[in-house]
C-alpha cells in the first residue's frame, strides 16, 4: 500500500492535485480551454478511438474538473465520479443513465422540490412511472416494489424536514430485489455520512451548497462504482451538462476546508437547536425544533448510527403558520433571505412558499412541510449572534 493510500480521506483530498506544469506551481492553474491539441495525426486518431487516454474536449473532461472529481472520490471513498453543471443535472443524470421507457422509480416523498418536479412531471412523459414512500415508515417500501422497478432514490437527511432513514436497511432491501440505491447526500456531505460504505450504489451532491460553502458557484457530482459512472459519463458526454473548469477549480479548493467547516456548522447548529428548545415559543413543545442530533428527533438513533455530526440545517415550526412565518422572516436583521443553503452566512427560508411551493398543500403536509415551517442554514458566524437575531425575530413576529 502506498503512503497516499494510507492517508486519511481529508489528507488525500487536500493532496490530490493535477500534475504541475513546467512552471512548477503550488496551486493548480485554471485550464480555461474548450479543446486540447495533439502532437500528430496518429495520436489524435488513437485518442478518439479510445486507444490512448488524453483530453479531447472540456464537455467530456478537463484537468480542473478531474481534480475535483478525484478529491470527491477520496472523500466519499468512491471508485469513480462524474461532475456536472449543477446539483439537479447530477440528479437527472444519475436517474436517466439507468432508466428507460417502461421502468419504475421509487423515491422518498421528502425530497428537494425540483427533484420532485423532475420525478412527478417529467419522468411520466418519457414513459417512466414513479411512486413515493414515506421514509419515516420504511416498511411501506417493499410493498411498492414492482417487477419493472429499477431504482430507489432517497434523501437523508431530507430537504427540508430533516427526516432520516437507515441507509443500510434500504440497501439490503434494494439489492435483494436487484435494484440500484441512489442517495442524495447533499445535506450531510461526505464529511458526516458516506452512503456508499453503507451499501448505496450511487451518491449525488449539489456541490453548490456545503461543498462550495460560500454561495459562489453551481456544481453537482455523481459518485459510485466505475461501471455505473461510465453509464453516467456516456449520457452526459452526449447531453452536455458539463461543469465549467472555473467552477471546478473553486469547488476543488473548497474541499480542502470542508471537514473543518462542516464540524463548525454542525456545532453551531446543535447549540442553536438546543437554545431554541428552551425559548418560550418551543419550551412546552420541544419537538417543534428539529435537528438530527437532538434526542427529540424521531430518527435520532439512526442519525447517531450513520452520521458523525448532525449537519448545518435546523428547522422549527412557528405556531402562527404562514402569517407568522412571513413576519419572522421580515423581522430578521442579520440572517440572509435567499434560496441557497450551505453558506458561511446563515440563511433563513420558508419552504412552503419557496423551494417546495410547486408541491400541493397535501403533498407538503405529507412530508412535514407545514405553513409555519422555517429552515435555517446555520452559518459560521458566532452562534450567540445567530441566536440573537432569531430570538428577536421570534419576539417581533409573535404579536
Amino acid at each position: 500500500m502506498s503512503d497516499q493510500q494510507q492517508w486519511h480521506p481529508q489528507t488525500r483530498t487536500i493532496r490530490i492535485q493535477h500534475p504541475a506544469t513546467d512552471a512548477r506551481e503550488h496551486s493548480v492553474p485554471l485550464f480555461l480551454t474548450s479543446s486540447f491539441c495533439y502532437p500528430d495525426a496518429e495520436t489524435m486518431r488513437a485518442v478518439f478511438a479510445d486507444e490512448q487516454e488524453a483530453y479531447i474536449y472540456s464537455r467530456f473532461s478537463n484537468p480542473n474538473v478531474d481534480e475535483f472529481v478525484q478529491r470527491m472520490c477520496a472523500l466519499e471513498e468512491a471508485e469513480s465520479g462524474f461532475a456536472t453543471a449543477s446539483g439537479m443535472s447530477a440528479v437527472f443524470a444519475s436517474v436517466m443513465a439507468f432508466l428507460k421507457q417502461g421502468d419504475h422509480l421509487l423515491s422518498s416523498a421528502a425530497i428537494f422540490g425540483s427533484t420532485h418536479t423532475l420525478f412527478s412531471k417529467y419522468l411520466p412523459k418519457w414513459g417512466i412511472s414513479y411512486d413515493e414512500f414515506d421514509i419515516r415508515h420504511p416498511e411501506q417500501l417493499e410493498k411498492l416494489i414492482r417487477p419493472e422497478t429499477r431504482m430507489i432514490f432517497l434523501e437523508t437527511p431530507s430537504n427540508p424536514g430533516l427526516d432520516l432513514v437507515d441507509i443500510e436497511q434500504i440497501a439490503r432491501m434494494a439489492h435483494a430485489h436487484g435494484l440500484l440505491l441512489n442517495v442524495d447526500n447533499c445535506f450531510a456531505t461526505p464529511i458526516l455520512q458516506k452512503p456508499l460504505l453503507l451499501g448505496a450504489d450511487l451518491v449525488v451532491h449539489s456541490a453548490t451548497k456545503w461543498i462550495d460553502g460560500q454561495g459562489r458557484v453551481l456544481g453537482g457530482i455523481v459518485l459510485g462504482k466505475k461501471e455505473l459512472i461510465q453509464e453516467v459519463y456516456l449520457l452526459c458526454r452526449t447531453m452536455g451538462p458539463s461543469l465549467s473548469p472555473f467552477n471546478a477549480w473553486i469547488l476543488s479548493r473548497s474541499l480542502e476546508t470542508l471537514h473543518l467547516r462542516m464540524m463548525q456548522h454542525s456545532a453551531n447548529a446543535l447549540e442553536l437547536a438546543r437554545r431554541l428548545q428552551q425559548h418560550p415559543v418551543f419550551r412546552n413543545q420541544p419537538e417543534k425544533v428539529k435537528y438530527p442530533f437532538l434526542e427529540t428527533h424521531p430518527q435520532y438513533a439512526i442519525a447517531r448510527k450513520q452520521m458523525s455530526a448532525g449537519g448545518g440545517i435546523v428547522c422549527f415550526e412557528l405556531p402562527g403558520g404562514l402569517e407568522q412565518g412571513q413576519r419572522f422572516l421580515d423581522a430578521l436583521q442579520m440572517l440572509s433571505l435567499t434560496a441557497n443553503l450551505g453558506d458561511t452566512r446563515s440563511i433563513a427560508s420558508h419552504p412552503a412558499s419557496t423551494t417546495h411551493a410547486k408541491l400541493t398543500e397535501e403533498e407538503r403536509l405529507a412530508v412535514g412541510i407545514t405553513p409555519g415551517l422555517i429552515r435555517i442554514s446555520v452559518g459560521l458566524e458566532h452562534v450567540d449572534d445567530i441566536y440573537a437575531d432569531i430570538e428577536q425575530a421570534l419576539r417581533k413576529s409573535a404579536g
